[in-house]
């Protein structure tokens, strides 16, 4: 196996043993090989898009494929063969229903007549001959863009998947992911265009963001400031990770009445902002902290936990029949929720102790999304022109298991008492419970949400700019961000194609960007990786 899409490859460079993230060579294998039948399905989907011919069960299909090749998503052998073969019966069905249109002849891809093996060891010696992504690249700036254009795509289709179940889509952004996967074999583009097509992909990326927030918006209403308590209450208890607001919505309405409490983990802490989720009673806290204690929480939290989407690290099997996931989450041993049916989860609750005393906690904010924000748009921009205000920090992004992740904890420590910390993302939870204060009734630390919410705060910086009359480069605004897996990619993306400049990003640089292509990203962007807080705040802040 090669593996290097996420922030923790191994020694910075890539897996090749077993991932660290706990994915196995057989998965790494079986991952490749249905991104390479993606791309296949994709060449024919493009061809047919181009035709004004869409096929959406082909379009949402091939989103939620390459949303099982993300990190900690799908790690079992069966579940992935099965989207494969799926992969490969729903090109030959666009063939055959379409004949000659679903044929393009411009350039050759062996991916467009793959046939899968008929057993699960004939697919890893199929994926294990496709080799890593699928594709050769002599050209190791061209491999580099190639790369970050998959890992972008696959960020892209999370978001797409998730924003699709809440009826929120784009043919437009599908076509563009076929695009992307059918270019990876074309030796025609150049440089230049490759380095286009990664920017492009940050600009679908920034429409997928607006769809998804428009569904969870319309769906559960726009977040407000929220308390949300850390501790717990006796009794029968389910507790939710990943990131799936409809996923939880369907529980709290399955539990109603049924003296289950409902406790939120990592990403789904925002949830509790919305005012159709908050509105159950039952819906009573938060729990856990940082990413990576999930193994210790998990094994100490006394009643089933639901996983909606990624972020579950290599699970132990001693609670292995606590777990339950839902979406295109599959680990081996892991029991999944079919068709919105929370019973056995319910069940399996009503088994175990639950808690068996009641433990008052912190009180923590959330819900500070962009309306939430504007809507005292005229205070913060007053605390700024009188001085209160001398700036703002954006640190956020995604959590992982490096202890140089102390670094985010550190400079949002540090940061002067007249600086607001702007944070999103589970990479928050390294910080999310100091009490920073407040400025003039503003908190010194606003949650705006999940990591897909940063068209929030790309909302909120673009109405700052426009009150200020200056462009979102020109603000006392400052990026800091960490990023593990591929969604950061995405929005990383996102935030080059609106140009914006000097993003401090860590704790490490992506081992697939090669040193030409990161020399582009400093020389037009002024990229840079984080140093030690001290130092970073003293240029951060001399401005």
């Amino acid at each position: 196996m090669i593996c290097n899409q996420c922030e923790q490859t191994a020694k910075g460079v890539a897996c090749t043993v077993t991932g660290v993230c706990g994915k196995k060579p057989e998965a790494a294998q079986l991952q490749d090989l249905l991104t390479y039948a993606v791309r296949g399905l994709s060449r024919v989907a493009y061809t047919l898009g181009k035709a004004g011919i869409r096929e959406p069960e082909v379009d949402r299909f091939a989103a939620k494929a390459l949303f099982t090749t993300l990190t900690n998503v799908n790690f079992d052998p069966e579940s992935l063969a099965g989207y494969i073969r799926r992969t490969a019966e729903l090109r030959e069905n666009l063939v055959s229903k379409w004949g000659d249109q679903a044929i393009d002849d411009e350039w050759d891809d062996p991916a467009v007549k793959f046939v899968p093996a008929g057993d699960l060891q004939g697919l890893l010696r199929q994926g294990e001959g496709v080799g890593q992504l699928g594709f050769t690249e002599e050209d190791p700036d061209i491999r580099s863009l190639k790369q970050i254009l998959v890992y972008g795509a696959r960020g892209i289709a999370a978001y797409v998947h998730h924003a699709a179940v809440l009826g929120q889509e784009d043919p437009e952004v599908y076509q563009f992911m076929h695009r992307a996967l059918a270019n990876l074999t074309n030796n025609t583009l150049n440089l230049v265009d490759w380095l286009n097509l990664v920017l492009e992909c940050g600009a679908v990326n920034l429409r997928v963001m607006e769809l998804l927030d428009a569904g969870n918006t319309s769906t559960f209403g726009h977040p407000e400031p929220t308390p949300v308590n850390l501790g717990h209450i006796q009794g029968k208890c389910i507790l939710v990770s990943g990131h799936d607001l409809l996923d939880l919505k369907m529980l709290l309405e399955q539990t109603e009445g049924k003296g289950i409490n409902i406790y939120t983990h990592g990403e789904m802490l925002p949830a509790h902002g919305y005012p159709e989720l908050k509105k159950y009673p039952h819906l009573v806290g938060h729990y856990g902290t940082a990413w990576q204690n999930q193994k210790q929480e998990f094994s100490r939290f006394p009643g089933p936990i639901l996983m909606t989407t990624n972020c579950l690290q290599e699970p132990r099997e001693t609670y292995f029949e606590s777990i339950f996931t839902t979406g295109p989450v599959a680990w081996p041993g892991v029991r999944r929720v079919e068709n919105g049916s929370f019973q056995p989860v319910i069940d399996k609750a009503l088994e175990m102790p639950g808690f068996s005393d009641n433990q008052e906690g912190q009180t923590i904010l959330t819900g500070f999304a962009r309306n939430a924000v504007l809507s005292v748009a005229d205070k913060v921009i007053e605390a700024v022109k009188n001085g209160d205000i001398k700036h703002f920090m954006l640190v956020g992004g995604c959590d992982g298991a490096r202890g140089s992740r102390g670094y985010y904890t550190e400079i949002v420590e540090k940061a002067p008492n007249n600086t607001v910390i702007l944070t999103l993302g589970c990479g928050k939870y390294r910080f999310f419970d100091r009490e920073l204060g407040d400025i003039g009734g503003i908190p010194r630390l606003l949650d705006l949400g999940q990591c897909n919410d940063a068209y929030s705060a790309i909302q909120i910086a673009v109405a700052l700019a426009t009150a200020f009359e200056c462009g979102v480069n020109d603000l006392p605004l400052s990026l800091v961000l960490s990023w593990y897996e591929q969604k950061a990619v995405s929005i990383l993306l996102t935030l080059l194609h609106l140009g914006i400049k000097n993003i401090r990003l860590g704790p490490t640089l992506p081992a697939f960007v090669s040193p030409g292509v990161l020399k582009v990203l400093v020389d037009n962007y002024g990229i840079k990786p984080i140093s030690t807080a001290d130092a970073d705040l003293e240029a951060i802040l001399k401005g």
